[in-house]
């Protein structure tokens, strides 16, 4: 499975040369994934997935825990700091990077057929970013009503509901159709990772928080998991709406390292972009050698 990683840290020190000697924006890269790429596989996700009651539960599941952890850590954190960090920790406390880290490496273990799983968990991962954890991060800059004005300009949110009404309606899918979307996939880990590559490269003092780098470890390490076995021995035992291999495919990405969006939020909304990305860096470079130890001991 490392060797399965190692693209994926290629593409962050790509990243970080653009940024370092192509003088390439982040700013410009977070809108173009936020605004247009992030959209098309968010639509896509719903478009395509077959609609039962299981399937809808996984985004609630997904979003659910990510809603919890971001409401937990922004009240416990108010007084470790004064400035705006308590914002973006709440909002990375409760994400994960399963899309652009994620989608690959349970590909890289399931095979194809985890595809349609991960994207609706990436769906309630996306609604929790663009909803509760997109707001959180704006309060750190922002009053409540620039705040809601950013949050229903995205259009995450509208790629959503217009996937899930021509779902519904069984519209018919062209192969030109298929083919595109196949290019916005590979575009949105390629891109998600190099931003946090190009973050990196404009940090001139690269100096750890500690405290925020512990406590979003806290979250994304030994809370993310625990909660999601909660939630998959709650399913077994109670609601049996989903099987074997859907709970491995929620654990596996419960392993996932800090989201890469934490960097593109932080930078769009000024808050913290520099602490974040030096976060989902260490994250990542922790996940080489914990998601292949938690593989080989629970699956």
């Amino acid at each position: 499975m490392v060797i399965k990683l190692i693209p994926l840290y290629f593409i962050i020190f790509l990243g970080f040369l653009c940024g370092k000697y192509l003088k390439a924006q982040k700013e410009t890269l977070a809108s173009v994934l936020i605004y247009t790429v992030t959209p098309v596989i968010i639509f896509h996700g719903v478009l395509t997935t077959e609609l039962n009651l299981g399937i809808f539960m996984l985004p609630v599941f997904y979003f659910s825990i990510a809603t919890l952890l971001c409401l937990s850590f922004y009240k416990l954190t108010k007084k470790i700091w004064p400035d705006n960090t308590r914002h973006i920790l709440a909002f990375t406390a409760g994400t994960g990077n399963i899309g652009y880290f994620g989608l690959p490496v349970t590909v890289a273990v399931f095979g194809e057929k985890a595809i349609g799983i991960v994207a609706l968990l990436i769906l309630g991962g996306i609604f929790y970013e663009s909803t509760l954890g997109f707001f959180i991060t704006a309060r750190g800059h922002h009053t409540v009503t620039e705040s809601l004005n950013k949050l229903f300009k995205l259009p995450l949110l509208y790629a959503f509901f217009l996937g899930l009404i021509l779902n519904m309606a069984k519209i018919p899918l062209s192969r030109i159709y298929f083919d595109t979307v196949l290019l916005f996939r590979g575009a949105y880990t390629v891109l998600g990772m190099m931003i946090v590559g190009l973050a990196l490269s404009e940090i001139t003092d690269f100096r750890i928080d500690f405290k925020f780098v512990s406590l979003a470890f806290l979250a994304k390490f030994f809370l993310w998991p625990l909660l999601m076995l909660l939630v998959i021995l709650a399913d077994i035992n109670l609601f049996r709406l989903l099987n074997r291999d859907t709970y491995q495919i929620m654990f596996l990405l419960s392993l996932s390292p800090l989201a890469a969006n934490t960097v593109s939020f932080a930078t769009i909304l000024k808050v913290q972009p520099q602490k974040a990305a030096i976060a989902v860096l260490l994250s990542t470079i922790f996940a080489l050698i914990y998601i292949p130890l938690m593989v080989s001991i629970f699956l």
